[in-house]
């Protein structure tokens, strides 16, 4: 089956008196009959070629389905009277809300069964789950299509009757004043930047909802929530550089918001109420951030007193309040950390977790009066396990472990946290996993990356990956400039007119990797998704020899375009993440890197590429085009697919089980790679 070929329509682009030719800008028009036909074509044409892998997807994916334990459940979490929990039914896609009463042992009552709710939808999603202070009403988000787009019902829940309020086009979530009959929420705009806070009274129609706060910059986006007092509403608008808070007493939503400390350029805080103050984490004359106090009658940043200081060394990621303890949650050395502070005596210890590669993350904490910490803790080989800490006796009770279903033994496995050199003498960090009776040198290796808006790619564990690792596979983890796995600094070195740092240190790990004999360029793969689908157009361009294969899902390719067109969702948010190319010195730069523009004439490695046709971050039609292009120019014949999900956003496929579809397609991609595809 011959691959299919985009029509070429040239499209003139200028800016800065350059002119760039785009062939395929037409495929943005996702209501035309050609595009969604180029697109079905496109799946058409890999489902041909792939066709000979179709009974070894088929064992991947139940093997994979295989590890999930079907009745699931989640640790329940006490709130206000009720005991909050989730669980899945057997073969069930969707989760099932419930709660019990003052007691574990009371009657569970069903707050949500979204087995019933997706039924007819080929995507269902619910979020934002937000119950009334009196425990009565149910607010949550419904999308359908993928698009990010929630409407916002409310169920009651003495009657189990769903109310005749609809709000559409929200982010999901909403904040519930103490009146048990308002609530405040965030409504999208066209380009889906949440930009105004409404306040919504039960029972009257949205368009009569009133805008409480309307964020005029389009740079911002601006959110609402409750404090864990459960006193205040507040509302954030924030900008990769800049945040800023207002606050309302819940019992009065009528009343005014108050501002806390007005918006500055580089000026980032996130608040939290206890009692009589406000707690802020905040970069402001430290860069790795620290935690501040301030009486809530006296909010500015004149009035702000330290409480944790910075270190150079120790990025400040969060932090939670209880009543006798404060809760640090730490990084350094590309690793995270929980420090326990004693309110009363200031004596403090960490815990510890005895493996060189791990995540562990403060959990759902909704009580101030508890000397219990909940925290979460997960490896490249430790299944995602909760904890209750207790922080006055030191006591650790593991609450549950995820269960791996069939002969899963984690002593199998060994982890290792490896630091390559990259070209400019800075040291790198690498997260890898492997089985320890498989021959270590020159494995077949899957390197993921990410590196974009200070995200850490944490070294946690995936059942699903335990299909590769079985087949003799290394897997790895590049933590490239982008993150924050080494602090503020190592993210500020990896965006921005320093974005290259990025594509350099996922190449040198490769390099390393290879001197290591841990693998060779004729059995590494990489992936990476979204900005990481960013990364993988651009090493794909700088070094297409040293890849064997590469996924890259719902890759971020066409970034002078995109960010060009204020339309998109984004954009405008984005400025200072990727630079403004309206500004000559940006649009050189980014010009200089874009994937999409950067397609030559040469040979690539295999490429699988996937999108959703409703994805809300990056456009389906920036992967459609780049593959496009790839096919028009490249010299060689290694394998090119384009996997659209006609279905889906951004996540791709909605439940737990049908998502592995595209998993299982990404493993037999990489193993037919290797002429192992097995019956």
């Amino acid at each position: 089956m011959k691959p299919p070929k985009a029509r070429i329509v040239p499209k003139k682009l200028t800016m800065h008196n350059h002119t760039r030719i785009d062939n395929y800008y037409w495929l943005n028009q996702r209501d035309n009959p050609e595009v969604l036909d180029y697109l079905k074509a496109e799946n058409a044409y890999l489902e041909a070629r792939m066709a000979h892998t179709v009974p070894f997807q088929e064992k991947l994916y139940n093997e994979i389905v295989g590890r999930i334990k079907q009745d699931d459940q989640s640790v329940p979490y006490h709130k206000n009277g009720y005991y909050y929990y989730s669980r899945y039914k057997e073969g069930k896609e969707y989760p099932v809300y419930c709660r019990k009463k003052g007691s574990l042992e009371a009657d569970e009552e069903i707050m949500l069964n979204v087995n019933e709710m997706a039924e007819g939808h080929d995507f269902y999603q619910v979020v934002g789950l937000a119950v009334s202070p009196d425990n009565r009403l149910l607010a949550f988000g419904v999308d359908t299509i993928g698009r990010r787009k929630y409407t916002i019902r409310v169920k009651d829940l003495t009657t189990g009757r769903l109310l005749d309020d609809a709000i559409p086009n929200t982010t999901g979530g909403a904040a519930w004043a103490n009146d048990n009959r308002t609530f405040f929420y965030t409504a999208k705009d066209y380009t889906l930047r949440p930009y105004k806070i409404m306040r919504h009274r039960l029972g009257k129609a949205a368009a009569e909802d009133f805008t409480v706060y309307h964020e005029a910059d389009s740079t911002f986006n601006t959110y609402v929530y409750k404090s864990k007092s459960d006193q205040l509403i507040f509302s954030m608008s924030d900008h990769t550089l800049s945040t800023e808070y207002r606050f309302l007493d819940a019992s009065d939503p009528e009343g005014e918001f108050k501002i806390i400390q007005p918006r500055m350029r580089d000026l980032e805080y996130y608040v939290e109420h206890f009692q009589d103050k406000f707690y802020i984490r905040t970069n402001w004359q430290a860069k790795n951030f620290r935690l501040m106090t301030t009486p809530v009658k006296h909010t500015g940043i004149q009035y702000w007193r330290e409480i944790i200081p910075h270190r150079p060394d120790v990025l400040l990621e969060n932090f939670e309040l209880f009543k006798n303890f404060l809760v640090l949650q730490e990084r350094s050395e590309a690793l995270t950390h929980l420090r326990i502070i004693r309110w009363r005596d200031r004596s403090e210890h960490y815990l510890d977790f005895g493996e060189p590669a791990y995540v562990a993350y403060i959990s759902t904490n909704p009580e101030f009066d508890t000397d219990i910490l909940r925290y979460g803790y997960t490896s490249l080989t430790t299944p995602n396990s909760t904890y209750d800490y207790n922080m006055a006796t030191k006591e650790k009770t593991l609450k549950k472990q995820q269960e791996v279903v069939g002969d899963f033994n984690r002593d199998n496995y060994t982890t290792e946290r490896l630091w390559a050199p990259a070209r400019d003498g800075v040291k790198v960090p690498i997260s890898l996993v492997y089985r320890k009776d498989k021959k270590k040198d020159n494995m077949p290796l899957l390197l993921y990356g990410y590196g974009s808006y200070g995200y850490s790619m944490n070294p946690s564990f995936r059942s699903d990956r335990l299909s590769l690792l079985d087949r003799g596979f290394v897997f790895a983890i590049a933590h490239v400039r982008g993150g924050s796995e080494l602090g503020r600094q190592w993210y500020e070195d990896g965006k921005l007119l320093k974005k290259k740092n990025t594509f350099n240190d996922f190449i040198d790990c490769a390099l390393y990797l290879i001197d290591e004999d841990y693998t060779s360029a004729d059995r590494l793969f990489a992936m990476g998704g979204s900005a990481g689908g960013l990364l993988m157009g651009a090493v794909v361009n700088m070094r297409p020899d040293l890849f064997k294969g590469v996924v890259a899902a719902v890759p971020f390719v066409d970034v002078v375009t995109t960010m060009l067109d204020e339309s998109i969702p984004l954009t405008t948010a984005e400025y200072d993440e990727w630079g403004d190319p309206h500004k000559k010195v940006y649009y050189d730069y980014i010009l200089s890197y874009s994937p999409y523009d950067n397609v030559e004439a040469k040979e690539y490695p295999a490429l699988l590429v996937t999108t959703g046709l409703h994805d809300s971050q990056v456009q389906y039609w920036e992967p459609a085009k780049w593959v496009a292009k790839l096919r028009a120019l490249k010299t060689d014949d290694h394998p090119l697919y384009l996997k659209t999900e006609m279905e889906a956003g951004h996540g791709g496929a909605s439940g737990r089980f049908k998502r592995y579809r595209v998993t299982a397609l990404e493993y037999a991609f990489f193993l037919d790679l290797l002429g192992r595809t097995e019956p």
